[in-house]
């Protein structure tokens, strides 16, 4: 089988669930630094995170990835183990096969040829993986290293992340973009009692259920051109003691906001409250924002080069999206960088019997070396 096949299989063998690395930093790492990078381990707690760059000063254009993956869920449940690849019908099935440890495989082999091909190229040509994407907090990975980054004075013009976005053929769809996302919990007190008596209690639940309903209703904007609508939505309600015959006397409620450049956070954190507000909920809210929306514009450097080589390696006209949820690129981009991101078919990523087609990973390198030809070749 070919370099990319190879190594993608070697990495999907090991078990690396947030924030475990499983050693794939190490496997990469050594992989590059032979192939004339310099190497950074930048640790943060239990969270792996690798910086190979090669070249110096500007422009710099870093390709981004992952390497750790969500559990695997039942392993009776796959047709084959998730940690054993497996090829079938064209395709290589195993847990981040799709998310994303071929585009790791792909972006690491097209930056080892182009430094073989390109030994004086211009600027700095980099990879930043992190084993911490796929977790709740995602505090210790390309978050903190951002931050290390404004810190020290390290740019980013261009980055590539390698996620799966396309939809059924790689290179169909890209994203220039990606919404933001706000969450908040919001916990209401009321007066815990017996349900027999409820003149003697108040029903929280009862209190913020016309108020979650409003929210629920509310069209916060219209979105524009680059992002669709802002979106709301309830995911967890917490209430009760767990007794059939006694009014909680509190009740928690977890929801979040999903946000382009048409509303800010600040003001979605303030008509959320003017609606509680106004319904006499008696309640603390907890926002957390985890990402602020980013934007390529058409016209861009990258974003246009992108486009071509998708037209060019993929032959496909790549649909030009800012869906889907949240990416690591949300952390890139504040350091002034123009992300795009680009990868195969997302049909299976987090599910059962993921795969990546063997067409697609095949193509892969191919794909990263372009663009990075274009830009610094």
């Amino acid at each position: 089988m070919s370099e990319v096949f190879d190594l993608t299989c070697e990495l999907i063998r090991r078990r690396s669930l947030t924030p475990d690395d499983a050693g794939c930093m190490t496997l990469i790492g050594a992989r590059l630094v032979r192939a004339g990078f310099h190497c950074e381990d930048l640790r943060y707690g239990e969270v792996a995170n690798l910086w190979a760059a090669h070249g110096q000063g500007g422009p710099v254009l870093a390709f981004l990835g992952h390497v750790d993956v969500v559990p695997s869920g039942p392993e009776a449940d796959w047709t084959s183990p998730p940690f054993e690849p497996t090829v079938r019908a064209g395709r290589l099935y195993g847990r981040g096969a799709a998310d994303m440890k071929s585009g790791v495989a792909a972006m690491a082999i097209a930056l080892e040829r182009f430094v073989r091909a390109h030994r004086t190229h211009a600027g700095t040509i980099a990879l930043l993986l992190t084993s911490d994407e796929e977790g709740p907090a995602n505090l210790d990975g390309v978050r903190r290293v951002a931050q290390h980054f404004r810190d020290s004075g390290q740019r980013i013009d261009w980055c590539v992340a390698g996620e799966p976005s396309s939809r059924e053929k790689l290179g169909d769809l890209i994203r220039v973009g990606r919404r933001g996302s706000l969450s908040v919990r919001l916990t209401a007190r009321g007066v815990q009692g017996h349900v027999a008596y409820p003149d003697k209690a108040k029903n929280p639940i009862h209190a913020v259920a016309p108020a979650l309903a409003e929210l629920a209703a509310t069209r916060w904007d219209d979105g524009n051109a680059d992002f669709p609508p802002t979106t709301f939505q309830v995911s967890n309600i917490h209430g009760g003691t767990g007794a059939l015959n006694v009014i909680p006397g509190s009740v928690a409620v977890d929801a979040n906001f999903r946000f382009g450049t048409a509303s800010g956070a600040g003001s979605l954190r303030e008509r959320t409250a003017a609606v509680l507000r106004r319904h006499g909920i008696d309640c603390t809210l907890a926002w957390n924002l985890s990402g602020e929306p980013f934007h390529a514009p058409e016209g861009g450097r990258l974003r246009e080069v992108v486009i071509g080589v998708c037209r060019e390696v993929c032959g496909t006209e790549p649909e030009p999206s800012t869906g889907g949820g949240t990416s690591d690129g949300r952390f890139i981009a504040p350091l002034g960088a123009e992300v795009i991101e680009i990868g195969p078919v997302n049909a299976t990523i987090h599910k059962v019997d993921e795969w990546v087609a063997l067409e697609d990973l095949e193509r892969l390198p191919a794909v990263h070396l372009a663009i990075a030809e274009r830009l610094l070749g």
